[in-house]
C-alpha cells in the first residue's frame, strides 16, 4: 500500500481573488483574458504568491496591460534572472474584445478592474470586469441588503426546525 502524502492537495483552481473590486464597483461585464508571464512568475503563481488587490488594467496602443499586480519571486528561482515583482504584464485578448472594452471605457465613469486569477486547462487566466464606481451610499445599500438576506435566511432556518 502506498503512503498518503502529508500535504492535502486542494483542487481549487483559484489563485487570487480581488474582493475589494466587487465592493467598490458595479461590475457590468466580465471577460476571461490570458496572461503573458515569465517562467519564475508561473512558479510563484503555483505557490499562490500573488496579490491583485491594488492592481488595475490599462489600455495603451490598442493593447491591454495588467498594472500593479505583485508576484513575489520564489527564493528558489534562478539567480541569473532579474525578477521584477510589479512589472506590467500583457493581457491576451482578441482584437474584437479589446475594441469592445475600449468603447465601454470611453463612456463616462467606466473602468476595467481585475477580479480573479485562476488556472484553466494548465494556463493562467485573469477574469476582468468592465465596471463603474460605487458611491458610498451605494455601498451602504449593498451592506443593508446583504444583512437583510442573512437575517431572512436565519429566520427561515429557525421556522423550519
Amino acid at each position: 500500500m502506498g503512503k498518503k502524502s502529508k500535504k492535502a492537495k486542494t483542487n481549487s483552481n483559484t489563485i487570487a481573488v480581488n474582493k475589494k473590486a466587487r465592493h467598490d464597483y458595479f461590475i457590468e461585464q466580465t471577460l476571461e483574458a490570458g496572461l503573458s508571464l515569465e517562467g519564475w512568475e508561473v512558479k510563484s503563481l503555483r505557490d499562490k504568491k500573488v496579490q491583485i488587490k491594488e492592481s488595475y488594467v490599462i489600455l495603451k496602443n490598442n493593447e491591454i496591460f495588467l498594472f500593479g499586480a505583485h508576484v513575489s519571486p520564489l527564493k528558489s528561482a534562478s539567480t541569473h534572472v532579474n525578477a521584477d515583482p510589479t512589472r506590467t504584464r500583457k493581457l491576451l485578448l482578441h482584437r474584437l474584445e479589446i475594441n469592445r472594452i475600449k468603447d465601454k471605457v470611453n463612456q463616462k465613469g467606466a473602468t476595467v478592474v481585475p477580479l480573479k486569477l485562476y488556472w484553466s486547462k494548465g494556463k493562467v487566466k485573469l477574469e476582468i470586469g468592465v465596471a463603474k464606481g460605487k458611491k458610498s451610499h451605494d455601498k451602504r445599500q449593498d451592506i443593508k441588503s446583504r444583512d437583510w438576506q442573512r437575517d431572512k435566511q436565519r429566520a427561515l432556518k429557525n421556522v423550519n426546525r
